[in-house]
């Protein structure tokens, strides 16, 4: 049974019966950042006696722990600015930790930026032993990849012209393929899946397939590709403000991170609401308070139900209603709408109202819940005028994914299927 028919805890237990090829302990990294400079002997002297350094300290990691087994694919997730270079450089020696210490078992090989180390005024021959020996490796080692170097970035016939007349692909092939046919244990990569064009990519999506299977090769993979992460890894770990979120199966940590997603961007519409002033985005006077609440789990399977909550505050006479939309976030457009008309309010003044969704109709998604209050329109009978509509870090937010699922399409075949009216033409095939 291969891992990808296996559970996480199967998965998980193999690769624990491994030794640890990588050991991370109690991590932390922190820059120093200018903040006034001496301009002599006098003024810098002048600063020690007044306790100024002259910089402030960013810190970068904060008490960062974790193993990776021999054979494991590990992937780190998290926004940008969150230190995942910044642990990579010190996983590979770049960089040296303030605390904690870090230990490696074999021959590390990283590839961090594309092109580091190469020399444009040098053959791409040249270049490979040149990088080869950044590396570490031995000219007699390099003689032995070379080959197989030169076939996975099918260059042959451009190996003794310069790096300078090569095009970008063809300088980002050599590299990537220096990188990976490196015989070297632990494979760092940082952000470097989509290398290439099309049908190299797909020569790098079979390498990593390969791989995955050779239990002597461990791989570290940073990316924001949680198609990767789920597809590749055996485990995964994301990263926010410099400390570990999460930990562990990678569905389980790419949901997180779609989730901080979703919530930056959310806090950046927030943001902007408050440099503007006055009522959140879409409220105002008549209606204060409008906004849609997760009651479950923002992370579904998609086999239940999705509970909600609408706050409102409308103190005005008359009739009111709430309008609730879905909306498809990948997809877009405006999945259900209950209607302008469907739901009467019954009461006045502050109030909360409870709802559920259905999910097992849908397929993977992110979806947005954006709730209206609406009035009669007196012109119209059957129409309604919105007096608040609950938008940016009012609306709601939450995720469906499941392997049974679909990507593509909006809606799964539990909810709709077309069948064909002549057998006789059409064979039915699973899958």
């Amino acid at each position: 049974m291969s891992s990808d028919d296996q559970t996480y805890e199967e998965v998980l237990q193999r690769y624990q019966q491994s030794p640890v090829v990588l050991s991370v302990d109690h991590v932390s990294k922190y820059f120093k950042l200018p903040t006034e400079q001496a301009t002599g002997l006098k003024q810098a002297f002048i600063n020690w006696t007044k306790g100024i350094k002259g910089y402030k300290k960013q810190q970068v990691l904060q008490d960062i722990s974790f193993e990776v087994h021999q054979g494991e694919f590990f992937g780190i997730v998290g926004r940008n600015g969150g230190g995942k270079s910044t642990l990579l450089k010190l996983i590979s020696q770049i960089y040296y930790p303030e605390h904690g210490s870090i230990h490696v078992v074999g021959k590390l090989v990283p590839f961090i930026e594309l092109g580091v180390g190469f020399n444009p005024e040098l053959t791409g021959r040249e270049n490979v032993y040149l990088n080869g020996a950044l590396l570490g490796f031995t000219r007699d080692q390099v003689d032995a990849m070379y080959d197989d170097i030169v076939e996975f970035a099918e260059l042959d016939d451009f190996m003794d012209q310069k790096l300078k007349n090569y095009s970008s692909g063809m300088q980002v092939r050599l590299a990537f393929s220096v990188a990976i046919k490196a015989q070297g244990d632990i494979l760092v990569l940082d952000e470097v899946l989509a290398v290439g064009d099309e049908a190299f990519q797909r020569k790098c999506d079979d390498y990593f397939t390969e791989i995955k299977k050779d239990p002597t090769k461990t791989v570290i993979l940073v990316t924001h590709d949680m198609g990767s992460v789920k597809k590749y890894c055996t485990r995964a770990m994301m990263i926010a403000d410099g400390r570990v979120e999460a930990l562990g199966d990678p569905e389980t940590v790419s949901h997180k991170y779609t989730l901080a997603n979703l919530e930056a961007e959310r806090t950046a519409e927030h943001e902007m609401q408050i440099q503007r002033g006055g009522y959140a985005n879409g409220l105002n006077d008549r209606c204060p308070i409008l906004r849609t609440i997760p009651v479950s789990p923002q992370v579904s399977d998609g086999t239940g139900v999705f509970k909600f909550d609408v706050e409102y505050q409308y103190d005005q006479p008359g009739d009111f209603y709430l309008a609730v939309a879905l909306h498809d976030i990948r997809r877009g457009g405006i999945t259900y709408d209950t209607g302008p008309k469907t739901m009467r309010m019954r009461r006045h003044g502050h109030q909360v109202v409870h709802f559920e969704l259905p999910l097992n109709v849908f397929n993977n998604g992110e979806f947005r819940l954006i709730t209206s209050l609406r009035t009669p329109n007196p012109n119209d009978p059957h129409g309604t005028d919105a007096v608040g509509v609950a938008l940016d870090e009012n609306a709601c937010d939450f995720v469906i994914r499941n392997k049974r699922n679909g990507e593509y399409a909006l809606l799964s075949d539990r909810a709709l299927t077309i069948a064909a009216l002549d057998p006789d033409q059409v064979d039915e095939v699973d899958g």
